[in-house]
């Protein structure tokens, strides 16, 4: 979505709501991102406060079931129009006036996904040795014995 920020950045007290879908590009995990916020100046500081809204839709990274989670994502940018410093990580630079959201949201989108998904907090996985889903059973797989431990053992038995 393309934003002018003209009005904004040239008279404080000015703002604008927004709220729209859209789906980013090359991502299999997240379809469709809902986003609704505004944009506003107060005093001279032009800040983007918003939300996004969104299903992620992935396997389990234990037993590779069908994951389908809700999830909303703060955000939130001060935006300028130029930078003192280059390695500013508190602003968000924007070089044309007519400013693309999408771009901003996707990064964000993108950054607050969870390196690890499972299905639920207890999910227990595969079995390394027989590749049973120990969440539906219990396997009776013999687990090996470490060849280290091999005359301990004798001793057990």
């Amino acid at each position: 979505m393309l934003i002018d920020l003209k009005p904004i950045f040239n008279c404080d007290g000015q703002s604008r709501e927004f709220s729209y879908e859209f789906s980013p590009d090359n991502c299999d995990v997240v379809k469709n991102i809902k986003v609704k916020g505004s944009v506003y100046n107060r005093t001279g500081i032009v800040s983007l406060d918003a939300e996004a809204g969104f299903t992620i839709e992935t396997q389990c990274d234990r037993c590779a079931a069908e994951v389908k989670r809700e999830m909303t994502v703060p955000v939130k940018h001060t935006l300028v129009t130029e930078l003192n410093d280059d390695d500013s990580d508190m602003f968000y630079l924007v070089d044309d006036l007519n400013f693309n959201l999408d771009e901003l949201v996707r990064e964000d989108v993108l950054l607050s996904l969870p390196t690890k998904v499972l299905c639920r907090e207890d999910c227990k996985g595969f079995c390394i040795y027989c590749g049973t889903n120990l969440n539906e059973k219990q396997c009776d797989c013999k687990k090996p014995v470490d060849p280290r431990l091999e005359a301990l053992k004798k001793f057990l038995d």
